[in-house]
């Protein structure tokens, strides 16, 4: 049996952050806007003015304090309310590839390959930027890596998805290398008129190298099992697709961008993550205390301390169960990689670790992982 390792993550981040204080300032100017056009409508009760955000409420609710965004200019701005991302031509390398190709060049380094020696890459991310041609063969073409490349969506979980793809790839002998990326422009469908959730997301890319263990580097993560699970929601939901043309009533709608129950998801994500976290040690006869870091999906804060604190039996500690949510906002599947790839140097080998996700579908995965000796 040919065991599948993680020989390297990479990390791309965007130049431009915008502070809560920034994103309210634009939302209330937008917001006060709004409600002076409609003051007529609003006096006569037919619609409702439209609420003031605040930095107090944004931190209360998620723990966000800012995030990295592609473009800033048009976010910032109440009279466009929405990233500036010019189209390209199709002789020049899309925007969605680029931040890929830019955090793959990374674990590629850090692991000591080149693209010959990589044989598969995966592109799993929320929000492809086209149908097709797939962003994956974009990728591969661009890196100049030969071998099969595709797409996968699982939303925010299809980092950890990608990782288990890639792994069977590996165990089966289809790939001795897989590069597996998840470019996310998630401010590209957050609507940035909506108080609920205009602070929720932020733009990166990261690039996990998974492969056969013996070709891997010294420093790599054994994956001692992943387990995967989904379950159906409307709870979160982006109804923006290429059907949209076939019902032209409905285009521009709320809908077409990024909407969630948020108290919903809340209630039903952290019993089923924690009780899927718990059944996988017990599967790979691991006890919690075993868990030196748990690098979970960063959308909420205080969802991962009441998931941290169920699998514990007590609080986690920053260190025990680290955040990168305050600074990166919620970075859909990139979330809980971007967290590995900044907290894992002090890990020492033998020690034990959680990679896992959470989002959309309801969608779960779960990577366990072990520091090479």
């Amino acid at each position: 049996m040919i065991t599948p390792v993680i020989s390297a993550t990479g990390l791309w981040t965007p130049p431009n952050s915008i502070s809560n204080e920034e994103l309210v300032e634009s939302f209330n100017a937008w917001s006060d806007q709004w409600n002076a056009e409609h003051a007529a409508e609003i006096e006569a009760g037919t619609v409702e003015p439209k609420p003031q955000s605040s930095v107090e409420f944004i931190e209360k609710a998620s723990g966000i304090k800012s995030r990295y965004v592609i473009d800033k200019s048009g976010i910032v701005d109440p009279n466009t309310m929405r990233p500036n991302i010019p189209e390209r031509p199709n002789e020049e390398i899309s925007v969605l590839a680029e931040i890929a190709v830019n955090a793959a060049k990374q674990a590629l380094e850090a692991a000591g390959r080149k693209p010959e020696d990589v044989d598969a890459v995966l592109c799993a991310a929320s929000n492809m930027q086209r149908g097709y041609p797939a962003m994956a063969v974009e990728i591969q073409d661009a890196l100049g890596i030969q071998g099969f490349g595709f797409d996968m969506n699982v939303a925010c979980s299809s980092a950890t998805f990608g990782i288990q793809t890639a792994a069977d790839f590996v165990r089966s002998g289809s790939a001795k290398s897989v590069l597996m990326v998840n470019p996310e422009i998630c401010s590209g469908h957050l609507n940035f008129t909506d108080r609920d959730s205009h602070f929720i997301f932020g733009d990166v890319a990261t690039a996990v190298l998974i492969e056969a263990e013996d070709i891997a580097p010294a420093n790599h993560w054994k994956i001692l099992g992943t387990h995967l699970k989904t379950q159906f929601s409307n709870n979160i939901r982006n109804n923006f697709g290429f059907l949209n043309r076939c019902a032209p009533e409905g285009i521009g709608a709320e809908d077409k961008l990024f909407v969630q129950e948020g108290r919903k998801v809340f209630k039903e994500v952290v019993p089923m993550v924690a009780k899927m976290i718990q059944s996988e040690l017990d599967r790979l006869n691991l006890e919690a205390p075993e868990l030196r870091r748990m690098w979970l999906h960063q959308a909420n804060a205080n969802m991962n301390r009441l998931i941290a604190s169920k699998v514990l039996g007590r609080d986690a500690t920053a260190d025990e169960s680290p955040t990168v949510l305050d600074t990166y906002a919620n970075t859909s599947s990139a979330g809980s990689i971007i967290a590995f790839h900044k907290h894992q140097s002090d890990i020492k080998p033998g020690e034990k670790g959680l990679i896992c996700s959470f989002g959309a579908g309801y969608s779960a995965g779960t990577v366990f992982v072990e520091k090479a000796a």
